[in-house]
């Protein structure tokens, strides 16, 4: 990049952010203050604690992280019955999460079989084997941001996300981190809302100095992710936030995180509190990362990542948001389950790409049905020496 442009692209961005932090800063609609560490000023410190010895996240060893996604009992939709709770067979079955939604009118469409799917790996056509409906538990990370100029957590919307934790059940797990320029893990997995609860009130103070690191915060996040005990195609990371891109920070890379979030078997859901201040914030945001793609700099994108993992970002005003979190949930519970037995049995830990499809479109009156699901996968790694292989017993 010359340095002329770079240093005009930067006034321009510093400049923007400083108005919108001054503006913001005055704006009677602001949050309500909180206590010199962030929290509500009812809070103390003795109320609820958080778990240590868990928010480091430090990066796994590689011999670890990459056998963990793939490879799952065939347990669900139609898998064979007399099969042992003990034997785990010796083929990988890649499972994926799919939506079906009407293109006009967005409706959610569940009476779909087996049969009405295609799934195609890099071109060559799949046997579906497996299919199941709302039959699987929920792994949820909330990831709140803590960055940026704008607190999009504010009093309502943490209203509605108390909302929607009611809604999940008694088999689901949730963990909850937050993100600015490092990432943190507040509450790690675990069953029972009253920990997250509890962690709500622990979060980080928002500072508006601190970054919008999405790149790192998917990473990490994808990362944690694999200590989730439910399987692939219920793994839910639900980024809630005020801006849709960003910048990458040091550490991990776009498609660094990227990848993570393939391997872990996540979906990737974003909640956007939408307001005056934010709409500003996030149009400067996609603009400066629009510009800056002109000059090879890297970013990352919310709205980008749902859709390549099948997930997707929904907005509403503040005070609207129990409603967004209700639907959000109900999509969640209304998805696909699809496995299949790859025809390509190398082990090489390739990225394979994924192609659903219906196998025949309804009539045009009722309108054109739309798959969403992730577009590709990790295939699994064997293990380079005989000792990390699993055993059998």
């Amino acid at each position: 990049m010359k340095p002329h442009r770079l240093v005009v692209l930067s006034a321009v961005i510093v400049l923007s952010s400083t108005f919108l932090c001054a503006v913001t800063a005055q704006s009677p609609n602001s949050a309500p203050p909180r206590g010199k560490n962030g929290r509500t000023p009812e809070s103390s410190p003795d109320e609820s604690k958080v778990k240590v010895g868990e928010g480091s996240l430090k990066p796994r060893p590689e011999s670890s992280q990459r056998q963990e996604t793939d490879r799952v009992p065939l347990t669900i939709g139609d898998s064979p019955s007399g099969a042992s709770d003990n034997i785990r067979l010796a083929v990988d079955l890649v499972v994926l999460d799919a939506q079906v939604i009407q293109q006009k009118t967005g409706r959610i469409v569940g009476n779909l079989t087996k049969e009405d799917f295609v799934i195609t790996e890099d071109g060559v056509k799949q046997e579906v084997t497996h299919f199941g409906q709302d039959t699987l538990p929920l792994s949820v990370i909330l990831l709140i941001d803590r960055g940026g100029c704008l607190d999009p957590f504010s009093d309502r919307v943490r209203h509605a996300t108390l909302e929607a934790l009611q809604r999940l059940r008694p088999q689901d797990e949730v963990a909850l981190m937050s993100f600015a320029d490092t990432t943190e893990l507040v509450e790690g997995f675990g069953r029972g809302k009253d920990r997250i609860l509890a962690g709500l009130n622990h979060l980080p103070p928002h500072d508006e100095n601190a970054e919008h690191c999405f790149s790192r915060a998917f990473y990490e996040a994808a990362n944690y992710m694999k200590r989730a005990g439910n399987p692939d195609g219920r793994r839910v990371i639900l980024m809630i936030t005020g801006v849709t891109a960003f910048f990458d920070c040091p550490g991990p890379s776009s498609e660094e995180a990227r990848m993570a979030v393939f391997e872990s078997g996540s979906v990737v859901c974003g909640i956007i509190p939408k307001t005056a201040g934010q709409r500003i914030e996030n149009g400067i945001m996609v603009a400066a990362a629009g510009v800056g793609g002109l000059f090879k700099a890297k970013t990352s994108n919310l709205k980008q990542l749902a859709e390549q993992t099948g997930g997707e970002v929904l907005s509403d005003k503040p005070e609207n948001l129990d409603r967004t979190f209700n639907d959000l949930i109900d999509h969640l519970r209304t998805r696909y389950t699809l496995g299949f037995v790859s025809t390509n049995r190398k082990r090489d830990g390739s990225f394979r790409k994924l192609k659903v499809q219906l196998a025949r479109q309804p009539q045009a009156s009722e309108g054109r049905l739309v798959v969403k699901t992730k577009r590709g996968y990790v295939a699994a790694k064997d293990a380079l020496q005989r000792d990390e292989m699993p055993r059998v017993k």
